[in-house]
C-alpha cells in the first residue's frame, strides 16, 4: 500500500512540474506576442538611411529567355 501511494505522490509531482512548465512556456509567448503586436518593422527609417537598391531598366525591353539566363546569372 505504501508503494502505491508513493508511486501517486511520484506521479501528481510530475504531473504538477508538467502543467507548471506548460503555463510558463504559455505565458512566456504570450509576453513575446504582446511585446512585438506593435513592432512596426515596415516603417519609413529615419536619420541617414540610404536606398540599397535600384531598379533595373534598360533602354530595351528583356525578353523571356534574357530574363531567365539573368536569374540563373545572378542566383535570385
Amino acid at each position: 500500500m505504501k508503494a502505491f501511494i508513493q508511486l501517486i505522490w511520484n506521479t501528481l509531482k510530475v504531473f504538477i512540474a508538467f502543467i507548471g512548465c506548460t503555463l510558463l512556456f504559455y505565458y512566456g509567448l504570450s509576453w513575446l506576442n504582446a511585446e512585438y503586436q506593435d513592432y512596426h518593422r515596415y516603417d519609413e527609417p529615419e536619420g541617414r538611411a540610404v536606398k540599397v537598391f535600384e531598379t533595373f531598366q534598360e533602354e530595351d525591353e528583356m525578353n523571356f529567355v534574357q530574363r531567365l539566363l539573368l536569374f540563373y546569372e545572378t542566383g535570385e
